[in-house]
C-alpha cells in the first residue's frame, strides 16, 4: 500500500526577526596588546571596528532567549505558538541534551519539536532550509530558527590570527505559512577535502585520553585565514549567483545582499565578483559586531531594518559560509513590519 501524504504543500516565509547584542562593546584597542598588533591592522585585515562580548554569567541560551521573544513577539505570536526550534551553534557547552531543549523551557513551551545543527557560519541558512521545508510540508506551523554564539568563550586572545575576529550574540526568525513564496530554494555543499581549515580543538575525548595532561589546553577557534580568504573569495560567489538564479533572480532585480559577517574584504570581493550594482543594500555589520558565525546573518538582517525600515518585504540573498568547509545560500523576502515592537 501507497504512503499518503494528505495535506497540499504550502508556502513560507519569514514573519519576524529578533536580536541580542550583549552590552560590553570591546574595541581593537582593547585586544592589540596581547597580539602586538595595531587597531589600524586589524580594521585593514578585517573592516572590524569593534565586536560585542557577553559577561561571564550571561549564557548563550540566555541570548538565544532574548532573540527569541523577540522575534516570537514581532511575529504577533507567543512561545506556545511555536511547533519547533532549530538551533544553530557551535558554542553551546555541551554535547546533551541540546541547547534547543534548553531553549524551549526558557520558553515555557515544553513539548515543541526541537533539535541542534552544527554547520558552524552556514548554520542559520542551514536551518532556514530546513524550517522552510517544515513549513511547505506541513510538519509544523511556525519554527524558529536561532543562530546564537558565544565565541568569547572559545578563542584565545593571545593567538593573532583569530584573537580579534570571533564574538558573542544571537539572532532569531520566525518561518511560518504564507500566501506567496517568501523563501527560494537553497543551494548548499561543503568543501570538505579542507575541513581542516578551520579547527575548534582539541576534542573534549583528549581529556579522556589524556588524564592529568597539562598542556592540552582549553578548546579554542584555530584558523588558517589565507585558506579560508581564497575559498570565500573566490567559491562562495558563483553559489551566491546560483541561489539568486534559482530563485528566477538576477543581480540587477535583487534588493539587498546579507552576506555571513566574516570580513569586510570577503564581503567587498564577492559585491565585485557578482557584479552587483549599486542600487543592492549590502549589510555590513561586521564593523561593530565581528563574527558571530551562526547569528551574524540575523543579526545583520536585524540591523539593517532598524537602519532601513523601507527594506521591509524585499528580496534578499543570504548566504552563510565556514566551518567544514560548508556553505548554504537561499533568496528570502525580509519580514514585514513587525506587529509589536
Amino acid at each position: 500500500m501507497a504512503i499518503k501524504f494528505s495535506a497540499e504543500p504550502q508556502n513560507a516565509r519569514i514573519l519576524a526577526v529578533g536580536a541580542y547584542r550583549p552590552a560590553r562593546s570591546v574595541p581593537n584597542s582593547e585586544l592589540v596588546d596581547r597580539i602586538e598588533s595595531t587597531d589600524e591592522w586589524i580594521q585593514q585585515r578585517t573592516g572590524i571596528e569593534s565586536r560585542r562580548f557577553a559577561d561571564a554569567d550571561e549564557s548563550l541560551i540566555d541570548m538565544a532567549t532574548a532573540s527569541s521573544l523577540q522575534a516570537i513577539s514581532r511575529a504577533g505570536l507567543v512561545p506556545e505558538n511555536i511547533d519547533a526550534v532549530i538551533f544553530a551553534t557551535i558554542s553551546y557547552p555541551y554535547q546533551a541534551p541540546s541547547a534547543a531543549t534548553e531553549l524551549l523551557t526558557r520558553l515555557n513551551n515544553s513539548t515543541a519539536a526541537a533539535f541542534d545543527i552544527s554547520a558552524a557560519c552556514a548554520g542559520f541558512c542551514y536551518a532556514v532550509a530546513l524550517a522552510n521545508d517544515m513549513v511547505r510540508s506541513r510538519t509544523a506551523t511556525n519554527v524558529l530558527v536561532v543562530g546564537a554564539e558565544k565565541l568569547s568563550d572559545f578563542t584565545d586572545l593571545d593567538d593573532r590570527a583569530t584573537a580579534f575576529i570571533f564574538a558573542d550574540g544571537a539572532g532569531a526568525v520566525v518561518i511560518g505559512p504564507s500566501q506567496d513564496v517568501g523563501i527560494g530554494p537553497t543551494v548548499w555543499g561543503a568543501n570538505s577535502e579542507t575541513r581542516d581549515a578551520i579547527l575548534l580543538e582539541p576534542s573534549y575525548l583528549e581529556y579522556k585520553k589524556h588524564p592529568g595532561k597539562t598542556d592540552l589546553g582549553w578548546p579554542n577557534i584555530a584558523q588558517q585565514g589565507q585558506t579560508v580568504f581564497r575559498w570565500a573569495v573566490y567559491e562562495i560567489a558563483p553559489i551566491a549567483l546560483r541561489a539568486l538564479a534559482a530563485a528566477g533572480l538576477t543581480p540587477e532585480t535583487l534588493d539587498v545582499f546579507i552576506p555571513h559577517q566574516a570580513n569586510d574584504r570577503i564581503i567587498d570581493s564577492l559585491v565585485k565578483s557578482m557584479k552587483l550594482p549599486d542600487s543592492v543594500v549590502v549589510a555590513r555589520d561586521i564593523r561593530t559586531s565581528g563574527n558571530t558565525s551562526s547569528a551574524s546573518i540575523p543579526l545583520a538582517m536585524d540591523a539593517l531594518l532598524a537602519e532601513r525600515p523601507d527594506l521591509h518585504g524585499k528580496s534578499a540573498l543570504l548566504v552563510g559560509f565556514g566551518a567544514g568547509l560548508v556553505y548554504a545560500g537561499q533568496v528570502v523576502e525580509l519580514p514585514p513590519v513587525p506587529k509589536n515592537k
